[in-house]
């Protein structure tokens, strides 16, 4: 037997993460570093946990809760919720506490793309939570007045007006005692995209309250980005960090949908191709493009979430095609950079937490987190962010959208968009993928229902309370008028094929049985991903396999990192 996909064991898991590996010393703050492969193992505190986390783990974790339909957590959720209330200042933006292991307190622009969208998800959930509003409202206008406004073009043949705003952040580091000092930046480099992927939340801030100075900074951006910044070539092909751009293009293709922009949605449409042409076909996609070797390059689960929201804002606007990535990224490379198994980790019990250190079960609080960085057939341990923080808050997003979809309505019909198990108020999906070709949707009422069509679906067959039926696909489904208590299923033929594929340019072998890798050579260290045949024993390494080579591991700051 073969494991099957399983969004709701993710989301537990993803859940269990989030709710242990946060610190109730100071009200559940969250530990974005973690060391698994030191002995003993230990989670660390830095400036981000109450920069970047407290905003993305808030919509993690709500993510997560709409997923299982519960309130365990909830005591979590309220920590995050007042951190995200704590540290604002001048205008409008929010900088951190100062933690002892705090440097210099500022604000990140590229951090706001992680505040906005946990605050946009408080405004979903509270909507009538004053405080809240106050801070949206108050940190897109303070934006908005900081950056430089490029009205004018002074060239050697004369001076052209600017007929769209452009709007351009002088730095990517704004100083809670000094503002912008240019003699400072986060060393991060690619400024004009690393300031850019707050465009998804203002396009959603913008869906969300008819924000007319969002919509009015989106756009800016997004034409400062587009033009002067000289970030993409003529292709939309560009030389930096995939996670940053193609978050970029979500909401670029999110804002071109909503204002019928057909240019953004064509750029965004080729940024994600571009990307998708360097990535594997099950989702393995690299951080970065063009930057290093293309063999030192691994796969943050940034990335992937990126590619899956992207994907569905592409399938908004018409291109049906992006269906067939959601559904290969999301149960494949996705849910394998989860962590699952932790028997390698040493831990350390005897020893006291402190100084914004951690060693307490370290082994059993980090089951379900995700990687910062696979190989497609492994993650190693021994890399900095082997399990990252920030992948922790993004992938519950990419999950949720994956499971709100899977089984979904779609022009008055329900259609199966992603073969899973799950019952909605109309019907009860069950998919033995990859063990056989069959999904079945059991009706609970009169319903139009259906499936998607896809190419591993060979010698497709429809039946209808065990009668094989005639179909007529239309834009890519299937479907059928039926009744309450109706079964009908999709069945196809299946067997385990073998393909080869290059990916961070090693030739692999990829065993496929439908939508799913099985396995996948060669194998590599440390922990062996695409272990889904039941039939032969696993193989994880022991705390004696890793070794621990000390700080230069995890990047010259470790623990009093300033992110």
């Amino acid at each position: 037997m073969f494991k099957k996909f399983d969004p709701i064991k993710s989301a537990e898991l993803v859940h269990h993460y989030i709710t242990n590996m946060v610190d109730p010393a100071y009200d559940n703050l969250p530990y974005w570093l973690l060391l698994p492969n030191k002995k003993p193992a230990e989670a660390a505190h830095c400036r981000v946990d109450d920069a970047e986390l407290v905003g993305s783990w808030y919509e993690g974790l709500v993510s997560a809760m709409r997923i299982l339909g519960t309130d365990d957590g909830d005591n979590v959720k309220q920590s995050l919720r007042r951190h995200l209330m704590k540290s604002w200042g001048e205008h409008g933006l929010r900088f951190c506490e100062k933690y002892p292991w705090t440097h210099t307190v500022h604000s990140s622009f590229h951090e706001m793309g992680y505040i906005l969208p946990g605050l946009n998800m408080i405004t979903e959930d509270y909507p009538d939570d004053e405080e809240n509003e106050k801070r949206v409202s108050e940190l897109i206008k303070g934006m908005r007045s900081l950056v430089i406004e490029r009205k004018v073009r002074t060239f050697w043949s004369g001076d052209f007006q600017e007929t769209e705003p452009i709007y351009e952040f002088p730095n990517d580091v704004y100083l809670k005692d000094g503002g912008f000092d240019l003699s400072r930046h986060t060393g991060r480099g690619e400024q004009a995209i690393r300031n850019a992927v707050m465009l998804q939340a203002l396009v959603r801030r913008y869906e969300l309250k008819n924000d007319e100075n969002a919509l009015d900074l989106a756009i800016g951006i997004a034409n400062y980005v587009l033009g002067p910044s000289r970030y993409f070539n003529y292709k939309m092909e560009f030389f930096g960090h995939v996670h940053s751009a193609v978050w970029f293009a979500c909401g670029l293709t999110k804002l071109g949908r909503l204002i019928d922009n057909k240019e953004y949605i064509a750029k965004g449409k080729a940024i994600y191709d571009y990307v998708r042409s360097i990535s594997s076909s099950f989702g393995w996609v690299p951080e970065y493009a063009q930057w290093h070797p293309v063999e030192e390059e691994h796969c943050e689960t940034c990335c992937i979430r990126d590619m899956i929201i992207c994907a569905k804002e592409l399938i908004e606007c018409g291109y049906n095609e992006y269906w067939n990535d959601i559904n290969l990224f999301i149960r494949n490379q996705f849910v394998e950079n989860q962590v699952t198994y932790t028997g390698y980790v040493e831990c350390d019990n005897s020893l006291p937490d402190g100084d914004g250190i951690t060693y307490r079960d370290i082994d059993k609080r980090m089951m379900g987190g995700f990687t910062g960085g696979s190989e497609p057939a492994s993650i190693s341990l021994t890399r900095f962010r082997s399990i990252a923080g920030c992948c922790v808050g993004t992938a519950p997003v990419a999950l949720k959208l994956a499971w709100d979809n899977a089984l979904a309505e779609e022009n008055g019909a329900f259609i199966c968009n992603i073969p899973c198990d799950k019952e909605t108020d109309a019907l009860i999906m069950k998919s033995e993928i990859p063990n056989e070709g069959k999904t079945s949707l059991l009706a609970k009422k009169d319903c139009v229902a259906g499936f998607r069509k896809y190419a591993y679906m060979k010698n497709m067959k429809l039946i209808l309370n065990g009668k094989e039926v005639e179909y007529a696909e239309e834009n890519g489904v299937v479907k059928a008028s039926i009744k309450a208590n109706d079964e009908l299923v999709c069945s196809f033929d299946i067997e385990t094929e073998a393909r080869k594929e290059t990916a961070r340019g090693v030739e692999f072998t990829v065993y496929w049985r439908g939508p799913d890798v099985v396995d996948i050579t060669p194998r590599g260290d440390h922990v062996r991903l695409y272990q889904r045949d039941d039939s032969i024993p696993e193989y994880y390494p022991t705390a004696a396999d890793v070794e621990y080579n000390g700080a230069a591991n995890y990047g010259p700051t470790q623990q009093k990192s300033v992110k």
